[in-house]
């Protein structure tokens, strides 16, 4: 127990045990001098030196952890949007995919039926046809333009 007592106060006191204290004054030739030792005969200014690392403000861990949990979330938001924007990639392929596909059905030529109101089976006709064609090119340059 007192092992960790006196690990704990020398942990604490170390900052304050690393500092030295300097001096500033200028000489008789003009020449700034810097000494750990005070001049006898000399105005001098006191400095206080950090012989550790250099003193930048030190944050919080607090203040640590909110900056880790919002770079995550950046992450987090930057992966999902790339994931949704493969989504409507390959949905938007898959729309042209099967707009090319009808287009093929009507270009291929032969005889097309389609189910009518009675839900019977008829043959288009070559208006029909035309008009069919039409539409399913225009769905094909709407849904593959890039």
């Amino acid at each position: 127990m007192k092992r960790l007592i006196i690990l704990a106060l020398a942990v604490a006191l170390a900052p304050v045990a690393g500092a030295q204290q300097l001096y500033k004054y200028v000489d008789k030739d003009g020449k700034t001098v810097y000494s750990d030792q005070p001049p006898p005969d000399v105005d001098s200014k006191q400095l206080r030196v950090s012989t550790g690392a250099a003193s930048a403000p030190q944050k919080s861990a607090v203040e640590r952890m909110k900056e880790s949990d919002k770079a995550r979330k950046d992450v987090a938001d930057k992966s999902s949007k790339a994931g949704e924007e493969a989504e409507k990639q390959a949905q938007a392929e898959q729309r042209c995919q099967a707009a090319r596909s009808n287009l093929q059905i009507y270009t291929d030529g032969g005889r097309i039926q389609r189910i009518n109101a009675q839900g019977e089976r008829e043959l288009m006709n070559d208006e029909e046809l035309e008009a069919a064609t039409a539409r399913a090119r225009r769905d094909v340059e709407e849904a593959c333009k890039k």
